[in-house]
């Protein structure tokens, strides 16, 4: 895929919603999910939603996420997504584990929604940027992927605060 370097906007009102199974495959998407990505609902349907990840996002924090998911918890994260065609898009997602009647988790929900764009531009593509220098600082990528997790849990050490708060901070910043 060539990327265009074009990026998409969509409405401050409006929301992405997927849902996955718990092994990250698409198993709803609304018709803002698809309008945005440019994909038709055939298209993602039982794809791994990593269909709309962007080169230029650091895995550490698809990391971060996964490992946040798997002890039970939501989280909000800065996202870079890929369109079909090359295009770009970012948003602020906010994924929750989704229970059966057991408890048992059996997938994942996120919404999606505008974030700040000074604050992608000021914060998040600088932070990016140096994570995913890191990671492609490594030949072998998950030591790469680990060094820049490392660093990222240690600018939030040394702020003395967990990612949660760092990301409630810039959501209350703009």
């Amino acid at each position: 895929m060539t990327l265009t370097g074009i990026e998409r906007f969509f409405d401050t009102k409006d929301m992405i919603v997927s849902k996955t199974d718990v092994k990250g495959y698409i198993t709803y998407a609304n018709d803002i999910f698809l309008d945005i990505a440019g994909y038709a609902e055939e298209e993602v349907l039982n794809k791994p939603h990593n269909l709309i990840r962007h080169p230029d996002m650091p895995r550490c924090v698809f990391k971060l996420l996964w490992d946040t998911l798997a002890g039970g918890n939501e989280i909000f994260a800065y996202v870079l997504n890929q369109a079909k065609n090359g295009d770009y898009y970012w948003v602020l997602a906010h994924v929750t584990p989704s229970y059966d009647a057991d408890h048992n988790v059996i997938g994942y929900h996120s919404t999606r929604r505008v974030p700040n764009p000074d604050t992608v531009q000021n914060a998040i593509i600088p932070l990016y940027n140096q994570l995913c220098e890191i990671e492609n600082s490594e030949q072998n990528s998950k030591v790469g992927m680990q060094k820049a997790f490392d660093h990222l849990v240690g600018i939030l050490t040394d702020a003395g605060i967990d990612y949660d708060e760092f990301i409630s901070s810039l959501m209350h910043s703009a």
